[in-house]
C-alpha cells in the first residue's frame, strides 16, 4: 500500500512577535561576534593553542558579557529601551573589545617577562644627544640633561620639587629619550611616553606622570605602565621600579616621599 501524503499538512504559525524576538537575537549576536572577532585579532598573534577554539571561548565570553549587568549605559532609558541599548553597543564596541581584552590579559598572565628592543635593549639618559625647541625650558640641578623642557606649568612645579628633594639623587625629564611604552586602545597599539623618570638615594626608580583630567585612554596607559613596571622588576636586573600619577601639582612632595620609603 503506498503512503498517504497528507496535502495540507500542519502550519507552523510564527508571530510577528516571534520575528520581532528573533531578529533582536540576531542583532545581538552580530555584535557579540564582531566584538569577539576584535579581540580575537589582538589575541591572535600570541596565543599558541587551537584559535578555533579561542574564538569560540571569545564569542561565549562575549555573549555572557553583553548579557550581563556589568554594561552601564547612561542615561537609563537608554538601557531600558531593547532598540536603543542595541544602537549604544554598536555605537561603541571598541570600548566592549578594549575592556574584555584587558581584563583577558591582565587576570590571566601568569607571569610578567620583559621584551627588549632587539636593537637597543637597553638605553641610558647618558645617549642624550642636542636637540632644538621652541616650548619654554628651565636649568636643572639634579638631572645631567642641563635643560628641562616644560609642557605646562604644572611640570615646572614638578622639577622644582625633583631638584629639591632631599631623597632624589637623578631625574629626567622623558624627552627625546626614546623611553616609550605600547599599549592598546580601541584596537590600535599605540606609543605612552611617561613625563618624568627619577632615581631616588634607596635606588628605587619612579616613573611618574602629570595628569590633569583622567580618561578611559589614561586609565588604559597606566595598566599598561602597571604591567611594565611589573615585569621589569620581575626581571631583577634593573633594581626596583614604580610609577605614580599626580593629579594635583600640590601632591608631588607626597608622592616623592611614598615612592623613597621616606613617609612614615
Amino acid at each position: 500500500m503506498a503512503p498517504v501524503i497528507d496535502s495540507k499538512p500542519d502550519v507552523t504559525r510564527i508571530s510577528e512577535i516571534d520575528l520581532l524576538e528573533l531578529a533582536r537575537k540576531f542583532r545581538m549576536q552580530m555584535i557579540a561576534f564582531e566584538v569577539a572577532r576584535d579581540v580575537y585579532d589582538n589575541m591572535n598573534p600570541t596565543w599558541k593553542g587551537n584559535k578555533e577554539y579561542l574564538l569560540a571561548q571569545l564569542i561565549a565570553l562575549t555573549e555572557r558579557f553583553i548579557a550581563s549587568d556589568r554594561i552601564r549605559i547612561t542615561p537609563v532609558l537608554f538601557a531600558e529601551d531593547d532598540l536603543r541599548r542595541r544602537l549604544v553597543l554598536t555605537l561603541n564596541m571598541s570600548k566592549l573589545v578594549q575592556h574584555l581584552w584587558e581584563a583577558i590579559r591582565f587576570e590571566n598572565a601568569s607571569r610578567l617577562v620583559p621584551i627588549f628592543d632587539t636593537e637597543r635593549p637597553i638605553r641610558s639618559t647618558a645617549d642624550m644627544r642636542t636637540w632644538y625647541t621652541s616650548k619654554p625650558t628651565g636649568p636643572t640641578q639634579k638631572s645631567h640633561i642641563n635643560q628641562c623642557v616644560y609642557d605646562s606649568t604644572w611640570e615646572e612645579k614638578a622639577a622644582f620639587e625633583l631638584d629639591r628633594d632631599p631623597h632624589v639623587v637623578a631625574w629626567a625629564k622623558n624627552d627625546h629619550l626614546g623611553f616609550e611604552i605600547l599599549y592598546v586602545h580601541q584596537g590600535k597599539v599605540k606609543k605612552y611616553i611617561p613625563d618624568f623618570l627619577i632615581r631616588f638615594a634607596s635606588g628605587t626608580m619612579l616613573v611618574l606622570e602629570i595628569k590633569g583630567q583622567d580618561t578611559q585612554q589614561n586609565r588604559t596607559k597606566r595598566g599598561f605602565l602597571d604591567e611594565w613596571t611589573k615585569s621589569i622588576n620581575t626581571h631583577g636586573g634593573f633594581g626596583h621600579w614604580s610609577w605614580d600619577v599626580s593629579f594635583d601639582p600640590a601632591d608631588i612632595p607626597d608622592i616623592l616621599s611614598r615612592a623613597s620609603g621616606s613617609s612614615s
